[in-house]
């Protein structure tokens, strides 16, 4: 099998690592990975991770929600209600940070396209990125919307947008300096780069170590903090400008977690986690289970 070598750090460009924690993919192959250690940033990196030609069959399981829009079983269900409070929250964050009227925006990762028809509704012009063909099709049945495949953010114009996104999508992207340095092109001066990770630094990230849903081993390859994404941001001439929590999050890592550990009453198990974990991100954000980071192209 082929794998992502990983022998520099993205962050810091560091080149010596140690062993952090071993992980299981609970979610399709049951094969486990090591998550390895920068040792001069700390940034964490899933190693031995498939290539780009390889990684498919990894995806490839209907309780991929992203992708293939399931609302079978009681955690998708709970996923689907709080998708809608979050389509909201990250509407107005947007809206109040451009401060003018609908421009251009582009997600990339865009799923099955749910936020770019929110988007679209208000008058947005919206353009989606989407490798999987099963979640493009989705969107086109569905909302009407065209998404593009992967390959074509080559090929999308400079300065062309006044936000790009990336909700819980960075932290896949194999090709990491490359889409930095996209969407520096892409970004006009002034605009924003909104980006939504998992928090490996979370009070239920610390709870369940290797349990942990949000690993999610080998799909997620980066396991950025606070400090990696600011650094990585301003390598690329974006200032940090907000960090919002998602508190959301923290109910459905944590019963997926509870779940992948074979715990009795997983659901109510998670509900006490993820509230205990959301107690926590209100007195320091840092300890939230995801942050969306709002950056400014300087």
């Amino acid at each position: 099998m082929k794998i992502v070598e990983t022998t520099s750090c993205p962050v810091c460009g560091g080149s010596r690592f140690e062993p952090f924690l071993s992980c299981t993919d609970h979610f399709v192959s049951g094969e486990t990975f090591l998550i390895k250690r920068c040792t001069d940033c700390g940034l964490k990196i899933t190693a031995g991770a498939p290539d780009e030609d390889e990684i498919g069959p990894y995806y490839q399981s209907e309780r991929y929600i992203s992708h293939s829009d399931t609302s079978r079983g009681m955690v998708n269900r709970l996923y689907h209600l709080v998708r809608k409070t979050m389509l909201v929250r990250k509407y107005r964050l947007i809206q109040n940070r451009v401060g003018q009227q609908p421009g251009s925006i582009l997600d990339i990762g865009a799923g099955t396209g749910y936020f770019l028809r929110f988007m679209q509704q208000r008058g947005w012009q919206v353009t989606g990125i989407e490798k999987s063909e099963q979640a493009r099709q989705f969107a086109r049945d569905e909302w009407n919307l065209e998404l593009l495949p992967a390959a074509q953010l080559a090929d999308l114009p400079a300065q062309s947008f006044e936000v790009v996104t990336l909700w819980h999508v960075m932290e896949h992207l194999q090709n990491l300096e490359y889409t930095w340095k996209r969407l520096t092109e892409l970004i006009r001066l002034g605009g924003l780069l909104v980006v939504a990770l998992p928090n490996p630094a979370s009070y239920d990230a610390r709870h369940y170590r290797e349990y942990w849903a949000a690993w999610d081993v080998p799909r997620h390859l980066w396991h950025f903090e606070i400090p990696h994404i600011r650094q990585a941001g301003e390598k690329h001439g974006f200032r940090l400008e907000k960090i919002q929590r998602m508190p959301f999050d923290a109910f459905y890592v944590s019963m997926l977690s509870e779940r992948y550990r074979n715990a009795s009453a997983p659901l109510l198990r998670g509900l006490i986690t993820g509230k205990l974990s959301w107690i926590a991100s209100w007195f320091d954000a840092g300890k939230c289970s995801s942050l969306i980071y709002v950056f400014r192209k300087d």
